[in-house]
């Protein structure tokens, strides 16, 4: 059983699957790869390649799982909308409304972030210049048709491909044959420093808690499809590449790193300049090495935010078509594009950006913490919500995913695992201190605007009752 177009809410589907492949990984490969997963790598070492690996089969099995669901309901508000169907409203509402607040903050604090890497170059430029600048570039590609949207994201993401690209190229030859100025660095690093494990199987598990991170965004491909042209082709093949090519580009990047770079040295990057991409880049010969590592990694704040804004908008638009957001976000410009709910996710990015520079050791960390726990909240929603797709035997899906429920089982349970260790975890553990009082205040919201729906249906009877 598939829906028809019009559960899309009016809602275009133009979006071509090369664009859909192109926008899933946009929205996956962020910045933390380029500047060298430090947090990981200090926890781990070299083992941090099995990090990578592991968390990339969950994320395997959210996308596929995804994916079976939403070529069956390819309506908007993907997951949100689904939850809302097999686990009920209040699951609908918070999923959806959790979604939308992490995603607004991630905007803002891309968009921050892009302000930075701008300044490497021109220090003297003011950041609130240049965050009230990339702010408008991402709000007025949203703005557009959302075929210009996906031509915008496809370029985007395709300089972070081509990059990855070249780097895995460059530190193959560099490990394996050497370069004129550097000799062959071949495996020893990987073994060096404390062995593969220096940490042992705690650090391992510690680092999967970082690593996990760099997979959020792999849902987005879900999203998409109340705007694919084709979904029920275009999804699980987009789905599919996508996670394939994650896995290939983050373990082959992180195996390269370790290997060429001592992995105590990569464990204090986190700047551009100690990137190990730089480091390969200028083993290489390439000149400017730093300033085109900063160039790539500007381009992927850009197209992070650019997707996540994107993705803000298509929440906030499916929320108002179930009666949980302002009407007036539901509506469309002739484009087909909600910009309304644009305006209302601008807000939100406004608050998150401006929050990340004047109150970057205190409000922002909470907004932080609701990041984290929201993202882990939304994935373990997504299983459940796939187990009773499942139960109810609605899965005429040309997509099934294999082993279920035994393998979205056993990701729940290691996502939920995670969860827990946040709190324990220096820089994390925010995540329940300002992660339970949000989603109890998305509980109460739900319950207010019940009731006043339910008292409102009653006096409108009554009243047509009273007309009779």
């Amino acid at each position: 059983m598939t829906v028809s177009p019009s559960t899309a809410q009016g809602l275009r589907r133009t979006l071509t699957g090369r664009q859909l492949s192109m926008i899933g990984l946009g929205g996956a490969i962020g910045t933390g790869l380029f500047l060298g997963s430090a947090l990981a790598i200090s926890q781990a070492g070299p083992a941090t390649i099995l990090a990578y690996a592991l968390c990339a089969l969950v994320a395997f099995v959210i996308a596929w799982a995804l994916a079976e669901m939403v070529v069956v309901h390819p309506e908007a508000g993907s997951f949100g909308a689904v939850a809302q169907r097999y686990l009920g409203p209040l699951a609908g509402f918070v999923q959806r409304w959790t979604y939308w607040t992490i995603q607004v903050i991630a905007v803002g604090g891309e968009v921050v972030a892009a302000g930075l890497y701008v300044r490497f170059w021109w220090p003297q430029l003011p950041l609130w210049a240049l965050v009230v600048f990339f702010s408008a570039v991402v709000l007025g590609a949203n703005a557009l048709a959302v075929r210009f949207f996906g031509t915008v994201e496809y370029w985007f993401a395709m300089i972070k491909v081509v990059a990855i690209v070249v780097f895995i190229g460059l530190g193959l030859v560099l490990i394996i044959f050497g370069l004129p100025k550097s000799p062959a660095t071949g495996l020893t690093n990987l073994t060096a420093d404390g062995g593969f494990l220096p940490h042992g199987m705690q650090g391992l598990f510690l680092a999967m808690v970082f690593v996990l991170f760099s997979y959020i965004g792999t849902e987005v491909v879900a999203v998409t499809a109340a705007e694919s042209e084709k979904p029920e082709r275009d999804i699980p093949r987009a789905a599919r590449r996508m996670v394939l090519r994650l896995v290939l580009f983050y373990v082959l990047a992180i195996a390269i790193v370790l290997a060429v770079v001592p992995w105590t040295v990569t464990a204090q990057g986190g700047t551009v300049d100690t990137s190990p991409f730089v480091r390969v880049f200028e083993s290489a010969g390439i000149p400017a090495a730093a300033t085109i590592t900063n160039f790539v990694v500007l381009t992927a704040a850009l197209s992070s935010a650019n997707t996540n804004l994107y993705l803000t908008t298509r929440m906030l638009h499916s929320l108002a078509s179930d009666g949980y957001a302002p009407a007036w976000t539901g509506r469309l410009s002739k484009a087909g594009v909600p910009r309304n709910a644009l305006v209302l996710s601008a807000l939100g990015l406004g608050l998150a950006a401006t929050l990340s520079v004047t109150s970057a050791d205190s409000a922002y960390i909470a907004l932080f913490g609701i990041s984290v726990f929201g993202a882990l909240l939304v994935w373990i929603m997504i299983l459940v919500t796939h187990w009773a797709f499942r139960r109810a035997s609605a899965s005429a899906s040309s997509v099934r995913l294999w082993g279920a429920p035994v393998t979205s089982g056993l990701a729940a349970l290691f996502l939920l695992a995670v969860m827990v260790s946040t709190a324990f975890i220096d820089g994390l553990d925010t995540a329940w201190m300002a992660g339970l009082p949000f989603f109890a205040i998305l509980i109460v919201a739900h319950i207010v605007i019940t009731r006043r729906r339910s008292l409102s249906g009653s006096k409108n009877a009554e009243r047509h009752r009273g007309d009779r």
